[in-house]
């Protein structure tokens, strides 16, 4: 796909663009392209999306953890289609959801940006409060520069874990990983000696 020009798109007319290597967001009516991983973004979109999807698999009705699923929401009154890096939505949530090639319609429970080097918190935090006002949950920022995970919620301020600091939190029930356990096994904290093998056979659900 050329780049589109900057001209007012529809949610039908975005969602009609031809699939091509780069991602775009709809963000007020322009197709904005989104930044391409790195290899620290992407060992942490497939550490992360393993811890998701093994503690997913342990729910007595298991949701859906996604990679870069889109999302048809509104921002400030307007069409807006965000491309988080994972998200999970819960059965609940996925019945109303048909099983079709296309956006997610519904908020999810939860979405997960990752910093990546031409980003910076500031912006990302901005994007994380339009999330929780179009009626997400929750939203995890990853900053892999200072091994941290901030976690915004829509009636309290936002909390940055670090090390071993839980990830526990009622709306994903059970779900018990730390900051610690994902920079870890996203080979970003480097291991010596026993502590290979200790991580290897560590459950974090």
């Amino acid at each position: 796909m050329q780049t589109p020009t900057k001209q007012t798109l529809t949610l039908t007319e975005f969602l009609a663009l031809p699939n091509e290597d780069i991602t775009y967001e709809l963000v007020e009516g322009e197709a904005v392209p989104k930044m391409s991983p790195k290899r620290f973004h992407s060992r942490l979109t497939a550490t992360l999306f393993l811890l998701l999807n093994e503690w997913n698999q342990t729910q007595k009705s298991q949701g859906e953890v996604g990679i870069e699923w889109a999302i048809t929401l509104k921002r400030k009154g307007k069409d807006w289609c965000p491309v988080p890096d994972l998200l999970y939505i819960s059965h609940e949530r996925l019945q109303s959801v048909p099983f079709e090639d296309t956006a997610c319609t519904i908020p999810p429970e939860l979405v997960i940006e990752i910093i990546s080097p031409d980003q910076c918190f500031s912006n990302l935090s901005e994007k994380a409060v339009d999330y929780l006002n179009a009626g997400v949950n929750r939203v995890w920022i990853i900053d892999s520069k200072v091994k941290k995970v901030t976690v915004f919620y829509p009636d309290s301020p936002p909390q940055t874990k670090s090390n071993d600091d839980n990830l526990a939190d009622d709306t994903l029930p059970n779900l018990t990983i730390t900051p610690q356990q994902i920079f870890t096994l996203a080979g970003l904290v480097p291991l010596r000696g026993s502590q290979k093998s200790k991580v290897k056979s560590q459950k974090y659900y």
